[in-house]
């Protein structure tokens, strides 16, 4: 059933951010509903800082104040439950229905992490399994693992063209 979680954003009042995720993940906890809310998070960033008097201090910050992300299954009880908690104004959502984040918001928010595990170095001879190059073949110029990016050296038409793809899209070719 977890497969059927999604994020979705609940709007507060200001400053309350840490007292919702507190009060909703005590009523999940006695409720039981450990199964339908998954996971409360408050992003932050660490955020350098100098004083006037000129003292350097690294301090986390809210990167959207007054909001709240929740990975649960979206159902009466819990959006009642989510709802009905003092200082939850609503879901971010038309009317009275919650929209999700998309997987894209998911991963640039930091709110979770895909692991790729790369299996091929550079000079690698590879195969391209996804995108409009699907099925050519090429070798590995260059990775890299932080930005989800590498960089393919493909013959087309006779000559060498580097493609930039996702660590994802190419496979080693077995010989």
């Amino acid at each position: 059933m977890a497969d059927n979680a999604k994020w979705y954003v609940v709007h507060t009042y200001s400053g309350y951010e840490n007292a919702v995720k507190a009060t909703i993940e005590k009523f999940v906890t006695h409720r039981k509903m450990e199964d339908m809310i998954l996971d409360i998070q408050i992003p932050l960033e660490k955020v350098t800082e100098v004083t006037e008097a000129g003292a350097v201090k690294e301090v986390e910050r809210k990167i959207f104040p007054g909001y709240v992300l929740i990975k649960m299954i979206m159902t009466d009880d819990t959006w009642h439950l989510v709802r009905n908690v003092r200082g939850v104004t609503g879901f971010v959502g038309t009317a009275n229905k919650a929209i999700p984040l998309t997987e894209d918001e998911v991963l640039a928010w930091g709110m979770e992490k895909r692991e790729i595990v790369v299996k091929y170095n550079v000079g690698d001879s590879v195969r391209i399994t996804d995108g409009p190059l699907e099925g050519y073949d090429g070798d590995v110029d260059s990775i890299e693992p932080e930005k989800n990016k590498v960089t393919v050296v493909v013959s087309m038409f006779g000559r060498e063209t580097p493609v930039e793809l996702e660590l994802d899209q190419v496979e080693v070719v077995k010989d």
